[in-house]
């Protein structure tokens, strides 16, 4: 059973970890941001020659290959490896993966070469990685289908990866395989900021830091997220997306484990 656990934020403020990021140009520095605000300690190194060190001084990755080229993708794959070697939690986020046949064919290869803990993906993600006809305009997901068909799209990708897949949007879907949760609730406003996805990821990643169970560390990022994106659609009121991405900080940094749990706004519930 995936629920959301919201004592972990308190985990995380108490222990600090030290979480790799992966990033790229576009959200590294919202992702940073973001992990402070939580809580954690965040690290963007990105040159492959110090994976194996950072690896060894690390809680958790997280691995974002929105801006690909030949030295991330070799970074990820060392990475990736790493985590593995140390059993730690590792966060696949294959941004735009659909956007060209090499990038597709690159991610491919990273999950040839080690598993990751959780594969977090948008719906247009999701089906690229399934070799489904995409419909995603750049890293975008398409608009157009319904609940019940990002459910099954998150079904079918941790079936055939073998391992745990949040797929997100208006609801998130996570999926070990076998079973399929729903955490709805959020802001519609979500969508007028680039990289609110690949922050996602990182709050899996900080939650997976200090939690081993993978699908209730998803599940507290995914709910915790979307009370993040309600409080900050309050905070912001109709002042626009600026303000609206600022409020997103300023909710992550001061939302309580008792808020979350009283917000009666995201949970988990079985599909």
């Amino acid at each position: 059973m995936a629920a959301p656990d919201f004592s972990l934020l308190e985990a995380v403020r108490r222990r600090r970890p030290l979480v790799h990021c992966v990033s790229n140009i576009v959200s590294a520095n919202d992702c940073a941001n973001l992990a402070l605000a939580v809580g954690a300690s965040p690290i963007m190194a990105q040159a492959p020659q110090e994976m194996e060190a950072i690896a060894a001084a690390s809680d958790a990755a997280v691995l974002n290959t929105g801006t690909p080229g030949e030295e991330t993708f070799q970074t990820c794959l060392l990475r990736g490896q790493a985590a593995g070697r140390l059993g730690q939690p590792v966060i696949l986020d294959p941004v735009g993966v659909g956007a060209s046949p090499w990038r597709l064919e690159q991610a491919e290869m990273l999950l040839k070469h080690f598993t990751p803990t959780l594969v977090r993906v948008n719906a247009g993600e999701a089906g690229a990685l399934l070799r489904l006809e995409s419909r995603a305009q750049g890293v975008d997901s398409p608009a157009a289908l319904d609940p019940a068909q990002r459910g099954t799209l998150a079904l079918r990708l941790a079936q055939k990866l073998g391992t745990d897949v949040l797929v997100s949007g208006p609801e998130d879907f996570l999926s070990n395989g076998t079973g399929l949760w729903k955490i709805s609730g959020g802001s519609a406003h979500m969508t007028q900021v680039t990289g609110t996805g690949c922050m996602l990821s990182v709050l899996c990643g900080v939650f997976a830091a200090v939690e081993p169970d993978i699908l209730t560390a998803a599940a507290t990022a995914a709910a915790f997220w979307k009370v993040c994106s309600r409080r900050a659609e309050a905070l912001a009121g109709c002042r626009g997306p600026g303000s609206f991405r600022s409020a997103l900080f300023d909710a992550a940094g001061t939302l309580t484990a008792a808020d979350c749990a009283g917000s009666g706004k995201a949970a988990a519930e079985p599909v």
